[in-house]
């Protein structure tokens, strides 16, 4: 054979050898080696310590509803009943440990990114109520005049011009 088969084929042959010795040195030598429903998952016996030491960041909605049953209670009976608490309000790994360092995010910019108008009428994100951030109240922030946790009732509404 002529020299432009031969090289080709060195070179992907020594590809191959790179990538063989480079996922020896990487992979963990207990990766894949146990019984059936492990064998191919991204977990090993090994590691087990490691992932029980690492702290939950997310503790989900039954962690809020036991010291905030009235928040909780209005959210899931309003159109944000779909929304985790976390979703707006940050992770709640630090919290009650920390109350006063738990921010709550208020700004407009929170529920432009599901209320801004979107014409996608086909998909379950059209079906969201949107407004045109530029020309809605555009100076005032949403929660001088929504209930973030019961958006249907209007606070008083009070005379914001753009």
């Amino acid at each position: 054979m002529k020299n432009h088969v031969w090289r080709p084929l060195y070179i992907a042959l020594g590809l191959l050898a790179f990538t063989l010795l480079v996922r020896q040195l990487i992979v963990p030598s207990d990766f894949g080696t146990h019984e059936q429903g492990y064998m191919y998952g991204w977990h090993r016996k090994s590691n087990e310590e490691q992932w029980k030491a690492v702290s939950m960041k997310y503790k989900t909605d039954a962690r809020c509803r036991e010291c905030h049953p009235d928040n909780y209670n209005d959210l899931k009976n309003s159109p944000h009943k779909m929304i985790s608490c976390e979703n707006c309000h940050g992770p709640n790994y630090d919290h009650p440990k920390d109350p006063i360092g738990y921010a709550v995010d208020r700004s407009r910019a929170l529920c432009i990114r599901c209320h801004s108008l979107l014409p996608y009428p086909n998909n379950i994100r059209g079906n969201i109520r949107g407004i045109n951030p530029e020309t809605h109240y555009a100076p005032a922030e949403c929660v001088m005049c929504h209930i973030p946790h019961n958006p249907k009732p209007m606070r008083q509404k009070r005379e914001v011009r753009p």
